[in-house]
């Protein structure tokens, strides 16, 4: 019986080397959250650089003929480093709707092509951001702080908020995500209008081609666009300023499009009513200040992980590497469209 197996498993490790290899720098947080058999197939193999011993340059060029893609995850940088010594690489997927991990120049020169979250995501992230905003600006989890702790027998009611309909909501990055956000406060009463590097021919909102003017003009901003070098740090005082002190900001891209310490600072001096916050600058680092701010509500990046979301992204990975390596077209490949 014991020779039987260890035949089979040193049969099954024989019929791995001869896969395609997919690297992974990191383990993508769907790991730990689903398990790693979901993101499992019979086409490539895994190969982990967090298990090995070796040097990563050394890791590489070792296996670099036989590494044909990679699965990247948000914490993982795929730069033009990596990809030099990588020179089989065909594409990069990756379980985040982000890319800003990605050199995704240096990927368009090779040739390599770029296959992200696409849609898996959409409406839990868009879901969120609405909800987020409902909390900031009805006060849910500050009045359920002051339930919890007895104040309301003790000081009485709770200050009233402030109701969604109505609003002008602003969105930054009409993408994917963005679409989705933009239809349910559509959905809520909401006058949407928007701001992307690119005007919509398919949506009637409003555009504004500058972001500080689109501030201006909205009660509510709610940001979804990708990180980049452009969009760093883009939501300044400027346009806090311009969003006022009755404007509220909900944050479910990257942290770091925000500048967060001018962010801290207006909020602290009154100068915008409140924030939503599910990303961070420097994460998992939060600055204190937020942690006594009853107009701030705190999500710890979790806006894309639902276990229903999680098991569509295996599928969609495996799907996209089985495509690649099949020489069809990638399921969710990444266009420049936002």
């Amino acid at each position: 019986m014991g020779v039987n197996n260890t035949g089979s498993d040193r049969t099954q490790e024989e019929e791995q080397k001869d896969l395609p290899k997919v690297v992974l720098f990191r383990p993508p947080p769907a790991f730990s959250l689903i398990g790693e058999e979901s993101f499992a197939s019979n086409k490539f193999h895994f190969l982990k650089t967090y298990d090995s011993q070796l040097p990563l340059d050394q890791f590489l060029s070792t296996h670099s003929h036989s590494i044909k893609a990679i699965l990247s995850s948000g914490a993982a940088p795929v730069n033009a480093d990596i990809l030099q010594l990588l020179p089989e690489v065909g594409v990069v997927v990756t379980t985040s709707a982000g890319l800003n991990q990605i050199d995704i120049p240096e990927c368009r020169r090779r040739g390599i092509k770029i296959a992200n979250a696409g849609y898996v995501y959409s409406a839990d992230v868009a879901d969120l951001a609405v909800g987020l905003l409902i909390d900031v600006l009805r006060k849910v989890s500050a009045s359920d702080r002051y339930v919890r702790q007895g104040l309301w027998a003790a000081k009485g009611n709770y200050p009233p908020g402030s109701k969604l309909s109505g609003k002008r909501a602003g969105i930054v990055g009409l993408g994917n995500i963005g679409y989705e956000v933009a239809k349910r406060l559509e959905a809520f009463g909401c006058l949407v209008s928007y701001n992307s590097r690119k005007k919509k021919p398919y949506v009637s909102y409003p555009f504004y081609h500058d972001v500080c003017e689109l501030a201006a003009n909205c009660d509510a901003l709610i940001i979804c666009c990708g990180l980049s070098d452009e969009t760093r740090h883009m939501i300044n005082k400027q346009v806090l300023s311009a969003l006022g002190k009755e404007g509220v900001i909900v944050n479910i891209g990257r942290g770091a499009i925000i500048d967060e310490k001018e962010m801290v600072r207006c909020l602290m001096q009154g100068e915008i009513a409140g924030a939503g916050l599910d990303v961070f600058e420097n994460e998992p680092n939060v600055p204190k200040e937020f942690f006594a701010m009853d107009n701030v509500v705190l999500s710890p990046h979790r806006a894309v992980f639902t276990p229903e979301s999680l098991k569509d992204l295996s599928q969609l990975v495996v799907g996209n590497l089985e495509a690649f390596l099949s020489n069809k077209p990638l399921l969710s490949e990444y266009v420049d469209s936002e």
